[in-house]
């Protein structure tokens, strides 16, 4: 809806749209010298004004930004239109007469369909009642309209994305949600609303609403926990990118939540994190780009279980400032941990060193299943417990370790540092003094495993005793036992047995690992199938 030049209806508050930039009416009235009506507008991008709301001396409006405010004629600002005019404009395209005059043309989604005479309007009607999943993202939406419209034309709306239009209150939204008795998922990004300043009553609410979006809108956290008991049911919530503070514990609301995204919230740190760990039901906590670098759960001391956070199985804390093993260690204490993404922060380094450091932290965390969106096969987690292991057995030993159970006493600074490294040692058995011999590197003799290698299903064949660099794959190792039992490599299937692990074959399935990267040491026997 674009305003005339003698607009007067209080438009103070309302978003518009400019040439496809967006921006809430500050001021409106007379800028002397020049004559007529002007509204003095607050971009969302400050880039595109010129001042502060400032004119030859006197101000008019203010803005954040010193060039975040422009003033603009109320004929060139698009003030939108109601949600079931958007959703026409979307889905139905107005009706075109033919030659005849008696045939009509509507468009549902991307397919015309021709209709005769009334025929249209019937057929229009029931294509909009059957609408259950609608986009209306950067439509100029601004209002729901006439009372009960919306509940007419199309009342089986279960999922509807609302972002970046022109709503400004959370009012507006209610009064569409009124409306869609069975919306489930709705997305409100990037609309700038004002929220209400006291609890919602439970007669306005959404009973259905399962995954509400409100990121970049500028809702703060006292106006999420006011909305909340609208949302009875509400299983993820995404609060991205509004300057968030986690000032209070939520009581009595948010307790059916699974999800919920802070990330791009630069003030979230532990201790706000801490108000939120007794929600009985979050699974999924997303804390990407929020500069945190530590945390702790003081409730639980090392090798226990924190009772923060009990459902919690998947975090991501991607693109932060995590640079210490500790923020790892504190992640073993959480008792439904399966899944971790912590790419680009100080501890995640590129290049060879990533690979012991992806190693070392599914050592630390016990119960991890996933890391960085990679299932870690049970092969995988013996070579990386077995590595660190070894890694840190002199540490250990000179902080007190020992071969001897009832010598083993080593100092808390040991335990705090490496949390799971006892339970390794019963795990695996202490580490050997043989094992910990610092290397050579670039010896070759030093990298040779002297292996045994054995043909199950081939009795006839010889056991055979080798010589392998620890460094070479899977690949390179069938294709040397290829030329040796003259067998096509892509028949054979290899695994290995170790003195250490009585009872159980492990299965070399990848051919672009190392020997090193499944732990097989001298002494393991390499299993041999065709």
């Amino acid at each position: 809806m674009i305003m005339n030049d003698t607009l007067t209806s209080d438009v103070i508050g309302r978003r518009v749209e400019v040439n496809g930039e967006h921006a809430t009416v500050r001021f409106s009235g007379i800028v002397p010298p020049v004559a007529g009506l002007w509204l003095g507008v607050e971009w969302d991008n400050p880039e595109r004004g010129k001042h502060d709301g400032s004119h030859n001396g006197t101000v008019y409006f203010k803005c954040r930004h010193p060039t975040g405010g422009s003033f603009i004629r109320p004929n060139k600002v698009n003030f939108g239109v109601d949600f079931l005019t958007a959703v026409k404009n979307r889905y139905v395209l107005e009706d075109a007469p033919e030659e005849d005059g008696k045939g009509q043309i509507i468009i549902i989604g991307n397919k015309p369909v021709e209709t005769i005479g009334f025929d249209s309007i019937i057929k229009q009607q029931s294509q909009l009642s059957k609408l259950q999943d609608i986009s209306l993202r950067n439509c100029a939406v601004n209002c729901a309209g006439d009372k009960g419209a919306i509940a007419k034309a199309c009342p089986n709306i279960r999922k509807v994305d609302l972002s970046r239009n022109l709503l400004s209150s959370w009012d507006e939204v209610l009064d569409i949600a009124d409306q869609l008795k069975h919306l489930e998922v709705l997305n409100l990004s990037e609309n700038k609303l004002s929220f209400p300043l006291a609890s919602l009553t439970l007669t306005r609410a959404f009973p259905a609403l399962k995954i509400l979006a409100l990121n970049r809108t500028g809702i703060t956290w006292a106006e999420v926990l006011r909305c909340a008991s609208g949302w009875p049911v509400l299983e993820e919530l995404y609060l991205a990118s509004n300057d968030l503070f986690i000032s209070e514990r939520p009581a009595d609301v948010l307790q059916t939540l699974k999800l919920l995204d802070l990330s791009s919230n630069q003030s979230i740190d532990e201790n706000q994190l801490f108000l939120i760990a007794y929600l009985p039901r979050l699974e999924q906590l997303i804390l990407s780009d929020v500069g945190i670098s530590s945390i702790h759960f003081p409730d639980a001391v090392a090798g226990q279980k924190t009772l923060m956070f009990p459902s919690l199985q998947y975090l991501i804390v991607n693109d932060n400032q995590i640079s210490q093993w500790s923020f790892i260690n504190e992640l073993d204490k959480l008792q439904s941990l399966h899944a971790l993404s912590c790419t680009r922060n100080p501890l995640m380094q590129e290049g060879k060193a990533a690979q012991t450091t992806h190693q070392f932290i599914i050592a630390k965390i016990g119960q991890l299943k996933t890391l960085n969106k990679c299932e870690i096969l049970p092969e995988e987690r013996r070579g990386a417990e077995l590595d660190y292991r070894k890694a840190f057995g002199n540490e250990w030993k000179a902080a007190g370790g020992h071969q001897d159970p009832d010598r083993n006493r080593p100092n808390e600074e040991f335990v705090a540092a490496h949390p799971r490294y006892q339970l390794l040692c019963l795990k695996y058995g202490a580490p050997e003094d043989g094992e910990l011999k610092t290397q050579q590197p670039f010896v070759l003799k030093n990298q040779l495993l002297t292996l045994k290698i054995k043909y199950p299903n081939q009795v006839d064949q010889k056991v055979l005793e080798k010589q392998l660099p620890a460094s070479m794959t899977i690949q390179k190792v069938k294709g040397l036992l290829a030329r040796l039992l003259r067998v096509p490599v892509s028949e054979l299937l290899l695994s290995y047995e170790s003195p250490k692990m009585p009872g159980r074959e492990i299965g070399l399935e990848n051919d672009q690992q190392s020997l090193q990267f499944y732990s097989v040491e001298s002494g393991d026997c390499l299993l041999v199938r065709w």
